[in-house]
């Protein structure tokens, strides 16, 4: 997979979307969330699109309690990033799922993962 910025997804998560990251992070303040990270020229060198139940049971909980303090708007702000980024629609597209599904994503290490949850 090429190498891309990623900077439509950085903003997205910078608006306190989803933030898996900030549960692996240790979960800063609303106020912290809200501010934009220095890593809007993170380059993603791959993703990955991973089902929330195939999670360990210590990293689903935290994620679904970040999911459940995420507003519908800015998991809408998120699922638009998603969908302008060709290669993150594309990579959910293979994996027979769609930005409707996606809860949250994570950023580490260049690889960009979108955490899907399926009926």
């Amino acid at each position: 997979m090429r190498i891309f910025t990623a900077s439509v997804i950085i903003a997205a998560v910078s608006l306190g979307t989803p933030a898996f990251v900030q549960a692996q992070q240790g979960a800063p303040s609303q106020s912290e969330a809200q501010t934009p990270p220095a890593q809007s020229s993170t380059v993603i060198r791959s993703i990955q699109v991973v089902d929330l139940k195939e999670l360990q049971p210590a990293v689903r909980s935290k994620v679904d309690d970040i999911v459940a303090q995420t507003s519908e708007e800015d998991l809408q702000s998120l699922r638009k990033s998603i969908d302008a980024t060709p290669e993150a629609a594309s990579a959910l597209k293979a994996k027979g799922v769609s930005s409707l599904q996606v809860v949250a994503i994570n950023i580490a290490d260049g690889v960009l993962t979108l955490i899907t949850k399926t009926a």
